[in-house]
């Protein structure tokens, strides 16, 4: 029946209107006589205020407004507005029937007959909570992200105009860059590029690319307000209008700096360790190869010096091989001495040592070696700290270094030696040190030859003319005597080599003075016991020592050594090899000196093999050794 009627109604214009009234529920349209009564009421009005229509016709609207906005008079101003101005409209809180509120947007406008007497107000409400939270989230997220990215001081956070002028700036942005927000807002950020990168187009480049492909990413130099440079990473991400149009650029900038030059510092640490890796294995490899070649050095040598003996004089063009032989052995000795000085394993005796005396003293073999075209000068302090070296050691090192410079120097020059005191030496711990320069005017290097120049066997003389062990010869024997050698050198700057060795106590030796030398000989003759587990060096050793006019035992292993000693008592002297399989020298000395502890013992070593302080008071014999260095080690050992 209700249907019907409604039908009915809307046949009329005024029925099609209250039709569509009643059709509209997210609205609440209702109507109000003149004092604000409730005349009509939608089914919109019902469903987001509460009241029925029966509950509320009759009733003042003002019920709808909160007990503060009441007593403040808002609902009888609202109707003297909309009456004397033709309509009021606000945004405010409303409370259905439940008391809850809701934010409401309110339209309110006087209704007046033909003759303009107002007969009441039309009054349209409409539900806005959901929007308003909704706005309220969006502000309090702006806020949120403007407290953020105010907040980050460690990235420069700002925003671009589509053509690069800065439109936003945040305490990131002035810590790393050192412009204050009214400085740079308005400028074009290409201010912040280097000259280089402003002429290669880099700034435009970068705004391009961002545009194109919605991201830019890199890293470079960028410029301070104060003119200095840091490493940046830069991200730059173009802004679109929701229709799709260019808003803008945001751009962060991060102060890499530090973390750059800690990369390099890891990847040039990691560059030192390999390099010191494969220094260190090319040190053993030389030092094993060395070794096993004083062995053979010391058969051919010693057999030459007993052929030479033994043979006919009479016969020049015989001695003249020979002696040709016995030089080539003694070149590859000292061949053998350099490459164990590399490895650090040659057999260095450490004295203090006069730096200005040594120098001096071997003043005509560095000018007679240098040649004419080249001026050796001096220059040392009044008062010079003794240093702690091996007097033969020293003065091979000085006379390569000053050869090397010879070499730089085709066209003549300068080679000056001097020396300081210091205690601040890159690669050494803090100490008292004493650095001899050795400085020449020559072509120089450049950074990849200086990189390589104490590698083993590299050179840059051309074939034949350097072994490329010269420089790995002195910084093996520098490293072996607690310090080291340092190189500098631009190209044509010349170079300078530092050989920086710690300084000593005690009182100064002469370089003249030799310190082991012997020139006595023993008129005894002995028994002699021999252990070395290389037969070649054991015929040696044994063809040298009867040819001195004593009886010898040979004995190829330490264990077989013993069971001579226990089998033979009248055994006077022992030479022994360090090195060797089941026990070393040392560890047999040791077993023979717990049963004998006065029974003399020699150690015959190719090179350093044993650690500090092992093997004290035990005389050493250097192979390859000559018999007259044999004899005279044996009269040290036994007495003359």
């Amino acid at each position: 029946m209700e249907h019907t009627e409604r039908f009915e109604a809307s046949k009329s214009s005024d029925g099609r209107f209250r039709l569509l009234i009643d059709a509209i529920t997210d609205y609440a349209i209702y109507m109000l006589d003149p004092d604000g009564t409730v005349i009509s009421w939608n089914p919109g009005a019902r469903r987001f205020k509460g009241y029925d229509e029966s509950e509320i016709i009759g009733e003042n609207f003002s019920r709808f407004y909160t007990e503060e906005d009441r007593k403040s008079g808002l609902p009888q101003r609202a109707l003297e507005i909309a009456k004397r101005e033709g309509k009021f409209e606000q945004e405010g809180w409303r409370v259905r029937k439940d008391g809850k509120k809701f934010w409401a947007n309110v339209v309110i406008d006087p209704i007046r007959d033909g003759a303009g007497r107002l007969v009441g107000y039309a009054k349209i409400t409409r539900d806005l909570t959901e929007r308003r939270r909704a706005e309220a989230d969006l502000r309090e997220s702006q806020q949120q992200f403007r407290l953020l990215v105010q907040g980050v001081t460690d990235y420069a956070i700002y925003l671009l105009s589509p053509e690069g002028y800065v439109s936003s700036w945040n305490p990131g942005a002035q810590r790393i860059k050192g412009y204050a927000p009214e400085e740079i807002i308005g400028q074009h950020f290409s201010r912040f590029y280097t000259e280089e990168d402003r002429q290669a187009g880099l700034p435009q480049q970068t705004l391009a690319i961002a545009t194109r492909e919605g991201r830019f990413e890199r890293e470079g130099w960028r410029l301070r307000k104060d003119g200095t440079k840091f490493f940046a990473n830069v991200v730059v991400d173009a802004i679109h209008n929701p229709d799709g149009s260019l808003l803008g650029f945001a751009k962060i900038t991060r102060d890499i700096t530090e973390r750059t030059k800690a990369e390099r510092a890891l990847e040039e640490a990691r560059e030192a360790l390999l390099q010191s890796q494969k220094m260190e294995a090319i040190g053993h490899l030389t030092g094993g190869i060395a070794h096993d070649f004083n062995n053979l050095l010391m058969a051919i040598q010693g057999s030459l010096e007993l052929l030479r003996r033994r043979l006919p004089s009479d016969d020049p063009r015989v001695t003249q091989l020979i002696d040709n032989a016995f030089q080539g052995a003694q070149r590859g000795a000292a061949l053998t001495q350099r490459m164990l000085a590399f490895a650090r394993r040659q057999e260095l005796k450490l004295v203090p040592l006069d730096v200005q005396d040594v120098v001096q003293r071997m003043a005509n073999l560095l000018q007679s070696s240098l040649g004419p075209s080249v001026r050796v000068e001096t220059h040392f302090p009044l008062e010079l700290p003794r240093i702690n070296a091996d007097a033969n050691q020293l003065e091979l090192a000085l006379l390569n270094l000053a050869i090397n410079g010879r070499d730089a120097m085709p066209k003549g020059g300068t080679v000056t030696i001097s020396a300081t005191k210091r205690t601040d030496v890159p690669g050494l711990k803090a100490g008292d040190y004493l650095c001899v320069s050795v400085t020449d005017t020559g072509t120089g290097m450049d950074e990849e030859t200086l990189k390589r120049a104490m590698e083993p066997f590299f050179t840059t003389k051309g074939v034949g003319k350097g072994t490329g062990l010269g420089l790995p010869m002195v910084h093996g024997m520098a490293e072996q005597s607690g310090g080291t050698l340092l190189l500098k050198s631009r190209p044509g700057r010349g170079t300078s080599a530092e050989l920086c060795l710690p300084v000593a106590l005690g009182e100064p030796i002469s370089a003249t003075q030799d310190l082991t030398a012997q020139t006595s000989h023993t008129d005894k003759k002995l028994t002699i016991l021999t252990v070395d587990d290389d037969p070649l060096v054991a015929l040696n050793t044994s063809a040298l020592l009867e040819e001195l006019g004593h009886t010898v035992y040979s004995a190829p292993s330490a264990l077989h050594a013993l069971e001579i000693l226990h089998r033979e008592k009248k055994i006077d002297l022992i030479i022994t090899d360090q090195l060797m399989p089941d026990m070393t020298g040392l560890e047999l000395a040791t077993r023979i000196r717990q049963e004998n502890a006065h029974m003399p013992i020699i150690l015959a070593t190719g090179y350093a093999e044993l650690g500090p302080g092992e093997g004290e008071g035990l005389p050493r014999l250097a192979k390859p050794f000559s018999q007259r260095e044999l004899a005279e080690v044996i009269a040290r050992a036994v007495g003359p």
